[in-house]
């Protein structure tokens, strides 16, 4: 039996990777923020700073639009706004005219195509975006509190954006008639598809050697993505790596949740006096509120999992943990691209000097063993898809429970509130006759919480007569917390990644 698997690579706000076992998706994005049968692409990038959004293909834009405007920049005096417009080929921009209805400003007369930022700044505003940039003599100044940007041809008004009240250093991008606001910077990965072919399945704490084989055996590149790094046995094969000759570089958040331990800054110090790039994801700028991803890129292979790289995870000493090993080069070259804009973006801070006055917890050991019951193992899939949050996730994942027919089988540390996009889309299928089952995690911190989570549901199933049943995890002497993040969906198709299904992750932007 083939599945079907998603990858979900989380950045929370999110990114997630979800695995797919058999079938056709019914991913719900546009043909522009889908890529199949193809290559991923290059992230274009200006010195190390990414796009702020994909540029659509040639003939994706038939008439000139107004894709977004930076109305408030993070410096003083407003410095650095301008506006993004979609152009289809060969755009002459003469023709045209931007205005806030007080000052009009003609486009310079020369081609464009694509997205292009328009700005009376564009020193400025090319330290900003990776956008070809367009200077203008005198661009509109654009309100904070609110205003109407246009687009003229003859006195025409071909393009408009009304916005209301700004969010400093955030994009305004338009969404139909409405606009949603976006860090600066925030990419538009698309949903990347791999063929078919055969991925590495793994469990932990059963497993702790898979997640690591590909890194041990690396000697070109090793791109680590993570929440917190504190393994030793990991450090060890970054350093060996490293002294292999490959690349290593280790991209990780700069301020998780209950503050870094001493362990892991020890060990960021170990990485980082070996001559191993380590940057952390913080900062007034930061995109996300977490970097929660946890994968990594070890030459052409790719590791995808629930676990952060640290004893009580990828160690095997403490969480019940799912992850997948894959060669498939459309998802590894999706990885690769994912991660060189996250850790490229400036919001990424070198380790040697975030790390500086800066005091560290003491933290707990993770130091447990449990019997291994499950082994990794070779599965067929027939096709996978890798998914980024916030870029393309949550509307993916939603689809695939909706179109579920059979059965749901869910296992979370937690879920999110009653009418999380998620929770409502479990109790959809439900009603619909699915069998929905949930596991959360029984760990002590979430017990309370999660019990009456478990009431909740199972009280609402037995009153609507749907079959969706919900329990706590009892792990026995098999491991110590729920910690893993999936799902399978009619025994064809497995979600595993770094995506909670709770309300921040969910979230599409903070």
């Amino acid at each position: 039996m083939r599945f079907r698997l998603l990858l979900v690579v989380a950045l929370v706000c999110c990114s997630g990777v979800t695995a797919g076992f058999a079938g056709p998706s019914p991913v719900t994005d546009s043909a522009r923020h889908s890529v199949s049968e193809a290559p991923a692409q290059p992230t274009a990038t200006t010195g190390s700073l990414p796009l702020t959004g994909a540029q659509p293909e040639d003939d994706a834009v038939t008439s000139p639009a107004i894709h977004a405007v930076y109305p408030d920049p993070v410096r003083g005096g407003d410095r650095g706004e301008f506006v993004v417009l979609a152009l289809p080929n060969g755009t002459a921009l003469g023709r045209y005219t931007i205005t806030d209805g007080d000052t009009a400003a003609p486009l310079p007369k020369r081609t464009a195509s694509g997205r292009v930022a328009v700005t009376d700044a564009p020193e400025s505003v090319r330290n900003l975006t990776g956008y070809p940039v367009v200077g203008l003599d005198d661009a509109p100044a654009l309100a904070n509190g609110g205003d109407s940007v246009r687009l003229v041809r003859n006195g025409s008004t071909v393009a408009r954006v009304r916005y209301d009240d700004t969010e400093e250093g955030e994009l305004a991008v338009v969404a139909g008639s409405s606009v949603q606001w976006r860090p600066l910077g925030a990419t538009e990965r698309p949903v990347v598809t791999g063929g078919s072919g055969e991925v590495r399945a793994f469990t932990l704490p059963d497993a702790p050697g898979a997640p690591l084989a590909p890194i041990r055996n690396a000697t070109s590149r090793v791109y680590l993505a993570g929440y917190t790094l504190s393994s030793e046995r990991v450090a060890d094969a970054l350093v060996a790596a490293h002294r292999r000759g490959a690349e290593v570089r280790v991209l990780l958040e700069g301020e998780p949740v209950g503050g870094r331990t001493r362990t892991e800054a020890t060990t960021l110090d170990r990485l980082n006096e070996a001559g191993i790039e380590i940057r952390v994801v913080a900062g007034p700028r930061a995109r996300y509120r977490y970097h929660h991803a946890k994968y990594a890129v070890a030459d052409d292979q790719a590791v995808v999992m629930t676990e952060n790289w640290k004893p009580a995870g990828t160690g095997g000493r403490s969480s019940r943990g799912w992850g997948v090993a894959t060669s498939q080069s459309r998802v590894v070259a999706g990885l690769t691209e994912t991660f060189r804009a996250d850790a490229g973006w400036r919001d990424a801070a070198a380790w040697d000097d975030f790390r500086e006055g800066r005091s560290f917890q003491r933290g707990e050991a993770a130091n447990a063993s449990y019997p291994k019951a499950f082994d990794a193992t070779t599965v067929p899939v027939e096709r996978t898809e890798l998914l980024v949050t916030p870029d393309n996730a949550q509307s993916a994942l939603v689809a695939e429970l909706d179109a579920a027919n059979d059965s749901i089988d869910v296992v979370q540390p937690t879920v999110g509130g009653w009418d999380e996009p998620l929770v409502r889309a479990l109790r959809r299928a439900a009603k619909r006759g699915v069998d929905v089952r949930l596991l959360l995690s029984s760990a002590w911190y979430a017990r309370e919480e999660n019990r009456k989570k478990v009431e909740r549901y199972n009280s609402w199933a037995d009153r609507t007569g749907s079959p969706l049943s919900a329990k706590l995890a009892e792990p026995g002497d098999r491991y110590a917390k729920i910690h893993a993040k999936g799902a399978v969906l009619d025994d064809d198709r497995v979600i595993v990644g770094s995506l909670n299904w709770n309300p921040v992750h969910s979230l599409l932007y903070q």
